[in-house]
């Protein structure tokens, strides 16, 4: 490749090939910055970092499952019991720490007394977490 020539009529053509001397040398540069940075990078500082107890989980509360059949009977976790029984039951489930949370289902034929009675000696226990269970209607 000649840079220079004492002729005049190619002396003002384009040059069509690339001087790839600059492009190569900038190159090896950026590999040698690469090569000395890189172990720096991963350079680990010494700490001593203060240590930390974490405290006790709280209890998780218990879950109650309390059903009301079309006939209005209850159900305590299965169990069949009275109204009378249940509000015993309630009222010592009431007293506990943390207070259980009570699933509620009730069956859709169920009288709506049976399940206002449910609510009000839940309230009457001191007991706040009460949940309907219901079942989801399929969409097609």
């Amino acid at each position: 490749m000649a840079f220079a020539s004492f002729d005049r009529k190619g002396g003002a053509a384009p040059v069509a090939e690339i001087n790839m001397v600059p492009l190569i040398d900038v190159m090896l540069v950026l590999l040698v910055i690469f090569i000395v940075t890189a172990p720096l990078m991963s350079h680990a500082v010494k700490l001593d970092l203060p240590r930390a107890s974490s405290q006790p989980v709280p209890p998780v509360a218990d879950k109650i499952d309390f059903s009301i059949d079309a006939q209005g009977q209850r159900y305590w976790n299965g169990e069949k019991v009275s109204r009378e029984q249940a509000q015993a039951r309630l009222q010592a489930q009431g007293q506990r720490q943390p207070q259980p949370e009570i699933h509620l289902r009730a069956d859709e034929a169920a009288a709506y007394r049976a399940v206002a009675e449910t609510l009000a000696d839940a309230s009457r226990a001191g007991l706040g977490k009460i949940g309907f269970v219901s079942q989801p209607t399929s969409v097609h």
